[in-house]
């Protein structure tokens, strides 16, 4: 049992997908600290994802999970706050490279154009995947300004 905490945030277009993976999160031992939305009427996503971030960048999570349509939207929100690296991903591969290379801490996923099943998958892989460090050490170093 694992004693991370995760942070989680949604629009509309990715409540469901939020549901399941908060269940999925804490039936594994993770304390999940849930920043909405709570159903599925239309929200505006920076309303989520900026308190997703926060709580990713104050220490009060150890990473942070952002669902909507495209993914895109609430990663480019998460992305304006200092030492958060969003990462959008759409495939495992990706989910996985984006903490082996760039140590991404919040993981951005498109409701739209993945299964909930390929959404958890991808967020195990997130969560259970190490920095490998070394040179890209150097490369996220040079990302914030």
């Amino acid at each position: 049992m694992t004693h991370k905490k995760i942070v989680i945030g949604a629009d509309h277009a990715g409540f469901h997908y939020k549901s399941v993976i908060v269940e999925h999160l804490q039936s594994l031992g993770y304390e999940v600290i849930d920043k909405g939305t709570f159903s599925e009427q239309s929200v505006d996503y920076p309303d989520f994802a900026h308190p997703v971030a926060e709580a990713v960048e104050k220490g009060e999570a150890d990473q942070g999970i952002l669902i909507c349509g495209s993914g895109n939207g609430v990663a480019m929100t998460a992305n304006k706050h200092p030492n958060i690296r969003a990462a959008l991903c759409w495939t495992e591969e990706i989910a996985a490279l984006a903490r082996q290379h760039n140590n991404a801490n919040i993981i951005s996923l498109p409701a739209r154009f993945v299964s909930v099943e390929q959404a958890v998958h991808m967020v195990d892989i997130f969560l259970n995947t190490p920095f490998e460090g070394g040179r890209h050490q150097n490369r996220v170093n040079k990302i914030s300004c």
